[in-house]
């Protein structure tokens, strides 16, 4: 029979379990990305252009229902005249829904998050979030087919290619005003990364000191993963899986389709792995771009008696 010592420590484990709120946070934001050229199929550039606020909600759909309490970012999707501000396409509105949703996290107060998204940059402020919670005692794995290290004034203004700078603390100083908290390079690791998209981007990386692996180098197993999170000094991780990661020879899911990218199997051994061997407190799946769904979308909207 168990001792009472041991009794009053395991009530305590559950009352500990118990007081640990998870939540999913629906964040369709699509501003942050200008990519109606990638996805020729859709024909209206308007649907391409907000393809993500519909992969959000899929997205939810699509996950298993699990009880959490669900918050859901207010994005607009009025298409404006889209601006560049300061170097950041559609600056003022990603800062408006940045601090909406940062507000909201504040309030329910989560201490893990699981956010669906819309493009990248979903997960700055779940992260920053987390990090600033947990006293930066917190690791990043960036799971991506991109750095997304880009900063206001390179050629392309798209936020979504900002979100890692940004999570550093880098970038336009009207959205890092809004954030908690800034990661240290040192606890960020890009994996599945294949396609630097330009070479200043490349050096820009080497200067920050941020380490990634290939496809290739977690293909078989996820060791180098898990020797860099014991190396790292951090007790929690947060885990970012950008679709495009995904070998498009096995499915196309996001808008990036770069060959030679993980299969879906690799992905979810790595993620699993990652769980097991840290506290994961963030996992954000972003930038779906349901392609057929909107094709289908906009076929049943031109037929009799749906309207």
């Amino acid at each position: 029979m168990a001792s009472d010592a041991q009794k009053t420590a395991l009530i305590n484990h559950q009352s500990m379990e118990k007081k640990t709120k998870t939540i999913r946070l629906i964040y369709p934001q699509w501003q942050g990305a200008s990519i109606v050229p990638l996805i020729p199929e859709v024909k209206n550039p308007d649907d391409a252009s907000r393809g993500y606020f519909l992969g959000a909600q899929l997205l939810n759909f699509l996950a298993p229902d699990s009880g959490q309490e669900t918050l859901t970012v207010p994005v607009s999707i009025e298409l404006e005249d889209r601006q560049v501000t300061d170097g950041v396409l559609d600056r003022d509105i990603i800062v408006r829904q940045t601090r909406t949703a940062l507000d909201m996290l504040r309030v329910s107060n989560p201490d893990k998050i699981v956010t669906l998204g819309g493009e990248c940059s979903v997960s700055v402020v779940p992260f920053t979030y987390l990090a600033e919670k947990y006293d930066n005692d917190v690791a990043v794995i960036w799971i991506d087919a991109h750095p997304d290290i880009t900063l206001p004034g390179d050629v392309y203004p798209g936020y979504h290619a900002m979100a890692v700078t940004a999570c550093m603390g880098y970038g336009d100083k009207r959205i890092l005003e809004e954030l908690p908290a800034k990661i240290f390079p040192s606890k960020i690791l890009l994996v599945g990364l294949r396609n630097w998209e330009r070479d200043e981007i490349k050096e820009r990386q080497q200067q920050y000191g941020i380490k990634h692996l290939s496809p290739q180098d977690v293909a078989q197993n996820s060791d180098a993963i898990k020797s860099w999170l014991k190396a790292c000094g951090a007790s929690k991780v947060v885990i970012h899986f950008d679709m495009d990661a995904l070998d498009p020879t096995e499915i196309i899911a996001a808008v990036g389709t770069d060959p030679d990218g993980m299969k879906m199997e690799e992905v979810i051994r790595v993620i699993n792995d990652i769980a097991a061997e840290k506290e994961l407190v963030g996992l954000t799946i972003a930038e779906p771009m349901p392609r057929t769904a909107i094709r289908i979308k906009n076929m049943l909207n031109q037929l009799p008696l749906l309207k």
